[in-house]
């Protein structure tokens, strides 16, 4: 399955549009990574706590969108938008969404 940001594929034309097709997935934030991203936070540099969270969730959510695809018979994605949004009681909730068009290429 190709997945892509783009609107089109380079010497692939689309043959048919399917339809949107979504993932969406919701990741708590527990509190040893809250209290190791603080520290990192202190003294500078990144979180890979955090960073690990957000792959897992990114995966996951396209890995949804693409089944969601594959269902409707595509065999691609295009114009794949990835968000991050924090959510629940002071933020300690993750959602990743992505969103694409199915199609056939």
């Amino acid at each position: 399955m190709l997945i892509t940001t783009t609107s089109i594929v380079e010497g692939r034309p689309v043959q048919r549009h399917l339809g949107i097709v979504t993932g969406e997935v919701i990741l708590g934030a527990n509190i040893v990574r809250d209290i190791f991203a603080s520290i990192t936070d202190i003294f500078g540099g990144r979180s890979g706590k955090y960073e690990e969270v957000l792959a897992r969730g990114r995966d996951q959510a396209l890995r949804e969108l693409e089944d969601k695809a594959r269902a409707l018979g595509a065999n691609a994605v295009i114009g794949v938008d990835i968000d991050y949004e924090t959510i629940g009681a002071r933020g300690s909730m993750l959602m990743v969404s992505v969103t694409g068009t199915a199609v056939v290429v």
